[in-house]
């Protein structure tokens, strides 16, 4: 319906041009819409100023103009004011001045249509004067005479425009004279009745006032006595702070003449040590002296002795006969004494015990160390707990003095500490220790006091620790791979959960010196698929995490990126079906099963003797071979997770497979999906099949190896993963390989 306007419009036509578009408007417009035509508005206004000032508001002239009652129908016409009637003959007024109106209506555009309802907003005198005035259309007086009129002739048939053409007089809002409890805000009573305000509670708004001033008193009132609480709390913190700095002043003296008098008594009792010492020293030189002169002279008659006797040796029988007899008596006499070897005195110092009672009277006559103030003990630092272990550390607001510390803790069971919990206690002297012996993965609650001669401090809070995980254990059996990744399953190993696990990667040819190869963290569950690089051997560990720190690592497992590798699934497994314990080779018995029905599991076959494996879910090409026994009946192929447990394999549309039947002597193949299969006929029957599921390309190709013989490939659409299926329709073996090489004539495919 609405247009833009086009272009400007022909002054000497009687009709607006066809691309503007008309509003309905009140009389009494501001001149900002009279700038569409500029020259017809100054032209008008020019005329209606010459008829103001030269007639005299009682004479009407005629002339060549038209006459007013003309111009006001064709206003009204203009405005869409047809409904309201005409104007009538109490609107016309011979004494009223003649107004000269331009004969193309007035149009405005959308944007001159917004700006003539902010028009009507503005407030002031010279708004007011523009809008009561037409935009310089006749004086004041002029303009209100036009308007009383109008509402005249009209009546309340005006009341619709009255919004727009007399916005000073808007009817002022109801005053409120409830108020809504609920709502905690005044409303009319109307509102009560008919509006939200239904259901709440309301009071008188006279109620509601003296309510609330009541209770702005109560809350002065508890205002000013806090300040005063305050002042006086402020004017006794003045007090404690003068005493305790006259206290401290008076204890540094203290500390000062017992300083001085301790260090004058320990520098006596150093004075009279070292002179005793140096007494002691002297004796025992003195005599250790003596002892060696002896010890000299009698070295020194040994010698003598002997050079007489050996030059009596050199001499005539006759003198050596007269002088031996008097030397042997010498050398008698001389033996005959006894030489003291025994030393005198032992150079090992003597225990000198210090009587310090003195002293230690003096230290304890100085009272001046207060208690300790209660430790605050610290929250957990991050990776500061083993699986068995955790350090706790703590500190003093203040310098006390602090001979030693009893750290205590009990374990958090239950969301329930400290009740029926066991307490243990250790002394220490530092401000930290290595609490061992815990259980892994357990939060613990700690506290902590300190204590010197003069008591023991209150204690501090407590505070939780939690010790680390216990090291996961890989599930090595359910672990799958392919040339490109990984899926890795493991149990926690721990009661509690933990935060997330890290998984860390060592190539084989990489020394485990060297140290991880790949770490992928933030697991949240307890399998992750790993992407690793083709043709090669990884060392897989897995640890734990929580706020305590990581847990040690897992045992190793081995991982080989050299074909996919898959085992049979247990919880998929027809109950005739036994699975070796490699998870590798399927086994039906020739013996007789009872033929109860098997307990009714969605996961398990139950008409259809088979099982499942598990496939890794990575999109790519995988192969795989099965051993089969060429008269044994067995389906081999792949179906969906959700394939129906009580069909046959290649009966519907979710599982695609090769079925053989071995009547003898013939063998019947078929590649079933959906009970089609196409004619094809196998001359060599396989001992060893391949199969190559390719995502990439939608398709699924089985191979006799024994020939290297191409047998069929399915074009199937595969929006999700898919899994190896085996079944035996009668006693046999299926023997799967897996985790190999694809064979080239295989990869043409």
């Amino acid at each position: 319906m609405e247009e833009e306007a086009g272009g400007a419009p022909e002054l000497g036509g009687s009709a607006a041009p066809r691309d503007f578009h008309f509003y309905p408007m009140d009389l009494y417009d501001s001149e900002d819409r009279m700038p569409i035509f500029p020259e017809e508005s100054s032209r008008m206004r020019r005329e209606v100023q010459g008829e103001m000032t030269s007639e005299p508001r009682g004479a009407a002239k005629g002339g060549p103009q038209r006459h007013f009652e003309g111009e006001v129908d064709e206003l009204v016409h203009l405005y869409g004011l047809e409904d309201d009637h005409a104007l009538g003959d109490e609107f016309f007024d011979e004494n009223m001045p003649r107004i000269e109106v331009s004969e193309y209506p007035y149009v405005m555009t959308r944007g001159e249509r917004a700006r003539e309802q902010r028009d009507w907003r503005r407030t002031g005198e010279a708004a007011e004067a523009e809008d009561l005035g037409f935009g310089g259309w006749g004086s004041e007086g002029q303009c209100q005479d036009l308007r009383e009129a109008y509402r005249y002739t009209h009546g309340r048939a005006s009341e619709e425009y009255e919004c727009y053409v007399i916005p000073e007089e808007e009817d002022e809002e109801e005053v409120a004279d409830v108020f809504c409890v609920t709502c905690k805000t005044p409303v009319r009573a109307l509102e009560k009745a008919l509006d939200e305000h239904k259901e709440h509670e309301v009071t008188p708004l006279s109620k509601a006032l003296e309510s609330a001033k009541d209770e702005i008193h109560k809350n002065m009132y508890r205002l000013e006595k806090q300040i005063i609480d305050m002042e006086n709390f402020a004017s006794h913190l003045e007090e404690v702070f003068i005493t305790v700095e006259e206290n401290f002043g008076r204890q540094e003296q203290n500390f000062e003449s017992h300083y001085n008098e301790i260090l004058e008594t320990l520098a006596q009792k150093y004075e009279e040590k070292i002179h005793a010492l140096g007494e002691k020293k002297k004796e025992k030189l003195e005599a250790l002296y003596g002892q060696l002169v002896s010890c000299g002279e009698n070295l020194e008659t040994c010698k003598e002795l002997m050079e007489t006797i050996e030059e009596m040796c050199h001499e005539e029988k006759v003198d050596f006969i007269k002088d031996a007899v008097a030397m042997a008596d010498r050398l008698r006499k001389f033996l005959e004494t006894k030489t003291d070897v025994d030393i005198s005195t032992q150079p090992a110092l003597e225990d000198q015990s210090l009587d310090f009672s003195d002293v230690e009277q003096l230290l304890g006559s100085i009272n001046t160390i207060p208690v300790p103030s209660a430790p605050v003990i610290n929250p957990q630092a991050p990776n500061s707990a083993t699986g068995s272990s955790v350090r706790v550390c703590w500190s003093l607001y203040s310098d006390d003095t602090v001979e030693s510390y009893q750290l205590s803790y009990r374990p958090v069971r239950d969301s329930s500490p400290g009740k029926g919990q066991a307490e243990f206690t250790m002394t220490v002297k530092e401000t930290y220790c290595l609490v061992i012996n815990l259980v892994p993965n357990t939060q613990y609650e700690f506290w902590v006091t300190a204590q010197n001669r003069a008591g023991v401090s209150p204690a501090s809070e407590c505070a939780v620790y939690m010790t680390a995980p216990s090291p996961p254990i890989i599930k090595s059996k359910e672990i799958r791979s392919c040339e490109e990744a990984a899926l890795i399953c493991w149990e926690s190993g721990n009661l509690n959960p933990v935060d997330s696990y890290t998984v860390e990667l060592i190539q084989a040819e990489t020394p485990v010196a060297s140290g991880v190869t790949e770490s992928v963290v933030g697991i949240p569950t307890c399998e992750a698929l790993v992407q690793l690089q083709p043709q090669q051997t990884y060392t897989i560990y897995v640890c734990a995490l929580n706020v305590g720190g990581p847990s040690a690592r897992s045992k190793p497992t081995t991982v080989h990126t050299t074909g996919s590798y898959f085992r049979l699934n247990q919880h998929t497994c027809h109950p005739w079906l036994a699975i070796s314990e490699d998870g590798l080779t399927v086994v039906r018995s020739e013996r007789k099963t009872s033929a109860r029905e098997p307990p009714p599991r969605s996961s398990h076959f139950s008409r259809c003797v088979a099982v499942m494996g598990n496939l890794i879910p990575v999109r790519g090409r995988h192969y795989w071979e099965v051993e089969v026994d060429e008269r044994s009946d067995y389906t081999v192929g792949v179906a969906f997770e959700d394939v129906p447990k009580q069909e046959d394999l290649g009966t519907n549309g979710l599982s695609w497979c090769m079925r053989h039947t071995w009547v003898s002597p013939r063998h019947k193949y078929e590649f079933l999906h959906n009970k089609m299969t196409p004619d094809i006929r196998i001359t060599v029957s396989p001992k060893k099949i391949g199969i190559l599921l390719d995502y990439e390309n939608s398709k699924l190709s089985f191979f006799n190896m024994d020939i290297s013989q191409h047998l069929y490939t399915f074009t199937c659409q595969l929006p999700r993963f898919v899994h190896p299926c085996f079944s035996l329709e009668k006693p046999g073996c299926l023997k799967i390989h897996n985790g190999i090489s694809m064979p080239k004539h295989v990869t043409f495919y």
